[in-house]
């Protein structure tokens, strides 16, 4: 069994070969399909038969604001859009198949590169015409380098909550299909009850998470569960509170369980680095070491390597999951691999002695104020450690500005980075909002907040 769904729907391997074959039949080969999926098993077959069929999908969300996705398809212009059967789209169905039907849009034929396998919209913005360039290369490194280091097996039965469109949950169809395990897909929230039901009665074995998903579960009181047949939780999609880390991995470690922090981008097909279980508590805060098969390093603002075995510079990535590059038009998509398998990630990271590294934050995210540089990330992770509620740090080089969502919050906050980052209050702000906007895999959108 391929999938599972929690509408109780069943996808088996076979039924995706034999969708492929359909699709080749239906349309013509490396057509451009948009793909507008939900969290269940219809989704994961259109999109991995559409890949699979030799045409090339740009993987949505099937919730994508209606002005993003005119946007994207003006942009783009798509030969076929593939979207839920109960979803209304202007143009010709042509086939309907597990929940979702094929429609023919009256635009000509894109020209696409051999290599290009499917395209995702990068992160935090489901409506950007920057799209993310993947090969059929990228889709077999990853789905080796991620099995390999969770030591995946054909009896896994991963609970996967995250948007299929989002990078790190693709990733999870592809490493888990890489060794023949069974997806237990939902579109539930982690509040409901039948999404606890699912995981209890299908036996999920792995859960896969971002920062948000684990500050919902520790309200859920997640660690009082019962839940015999889960032996595997990894986080990834940015830097977890420190006390929150240290809470899951001591649960992992004092029930037998593994706690495996992960790094990545699509621009490297997902994960990029791992931090094996036995250093969840010494090294905690680190994103660990390369996955296998692909090599970190720093570099110096002047692209020179930092060589000693400790330092801080761009952390940079090598392997064959790093992606071809951006498309930002029609017409890029017949661009060939321009990254070549080294990504400059835009992080700045430092390396311990013993080869760990640890992210600092994102180079765009500092601010310099009276000549002091202000690290953002660094900000937000000072204010979560007093505030109770949600908190976002943004500004410019005249004032640091802090968005929160509880106003009784203010002082704590305030004064917890006069203390920390020595700034005089006059030039910190705080700007109570009712909630921070955040993607579907719970990232907060930075560009939705005004920063001036």
């Amino acid at each position: 069994m391929a999938a599972i769904d929690t509408d109780g729907n069943h996808l088996r391997y076979g039924e995706i070969i034999e969708l492929s074959e359909r699709i080749e039949h239906l349309i013509p080969p490396r057509s451009l399909t948009f793909i507008l999926t939900k969290n269940n098993v219809g989704g994961i077959a259109w999109v991995m038969a559409t890949i699979l069929s030799g045409s090339v999908p740009l993987i949505l969300s099937a919730h994508t604001e209606p002005k993003l996705l005119q946007n994207l398809l003006e942009t783009y212009r798509p030969q076929y859009v593939c979207c839920p059967a109960d979803m209304t789209f202007e143009g010709s169905a042509i086939s309907e198949s597990m929940g979702y039907k094929l429609i023919s849009l009256p635009n000509d034929k894109a020209v696409m590169n051999n290599e290009l396998s499917h395209l995702l919209p990068t992160s935090g913005s489901t409506g950007s015409p920057k799209l993310v360039r993947h090969k059929y290369d990228n889709i077999e490194a990853a789905g080796l380098n991620i099995s390999t280091f969770f030591e995946l097996t054909d009896a896994d039965r991963p609970l996967m909550v995250l948007p299929l469109h989002y990078t790190m949950g693709l990733s999870m169809i592809f490493s888990h299909f890489q060794v023949g395990a069974t997806v237990l897909i939902t579109d539930r929230n982690m509040t409901d009850p039948i999404f606890w039901k699912f995981m209890k009665e299908e036996k999920a074995t792995s859960f896969t998470g971002v920062p948000y998903s684990y500050e919902i579960l520790d309200k859920m009181r997640f660690m009082r569960m019962k839940l015999p047949d889960l032996t595997l939780l990894t986080q990834g999609g940015g830097k977890m509170p420190k006390e929150l880390n240290l809470k899951f991995a001591e649960y992992c470690r004092d029930n037998g369980k593994k706690w495996i922090a992960t790094y990545g981008q699509s621009e490297g097909t997902a994960r990029m680095a791992w931090l094996p279980p036995e250093y969840a508590i010494s090294k905690m805060g680190s994103i660990g070491i390369a996955v296998p098969n692909g090599q970190l390093s720093l570099r110096n603002p002047d692209g020179t390597f930092i060589t000693t075995p400790s330092g801080s510079g761009e952390m940079c990535y090598a392997g064959r999951n790093v992606t071809m590059g951006y498309a930002r038009c029609r017409e890029d998509l017949m661009l060939g691999d321009e990254r070549n398998g080294f990504l400059p990630t835009g992080d700045l990271a430092y390396r311990d002695e013993d080869g760990f590294y640890y992210i600092q934050g994102r180079m765009g995210r500092f601010l310099k104020i009276f000549g002091n540089r202000i690290g953002l990330d660094e900000c937000e992770q000072i204010v979560k450690g007093v505030v109770t509620c949600e908190c976002a740090c943004t500004g410019n080089d005249e004032r640091l500005i802090v968005y929160l969502t509880d106003i009784y919050e203010t002082d704590a906050a305030k004064n917890s980075l006069v203390e920390a980052v020595h700034l005089p209050a006059n030039v910190i702000e705080i700007r109570i909002i009712d909630s921070l906007p955040k993607n579907e895999a719970g990232k907060i959108l930075y560009s939705n907040l005004n920063n001036e």
